[in-house]
């Protein structure tokens, strides 16, 4: 049972290591939408892109602990 555990804690750590590159990707999407709701000064888009980013900063730090 011990070994098992220990197996799923290597599959985790890998997968979360995937997650994490992804969510790299989806922060420099946002962050490049973002930019263009500022220079369109679109409020709901910013808004928007404000939110994702910080759900997706929420699941980067549940990952790296």
């Amino acid at each position: 049972m011990r070994i098992l555990k220990q197996v799923m804690n290597i599959l985790k750590r890998t997968d979360g290591e995937k997650r994490i590159a992804v969510l790299r990707l989806e922060v420099d999407y946002e962050l490049a939408t973002l930019y263009d709701a500022m220079k369109e000064n679109d409020e709901k888009l910013k808004n928007d892109c404000k939110n994702k980013l910080e759900k997706l900063r929420q699941e980067m730090i549940r990952l790296e602990l």
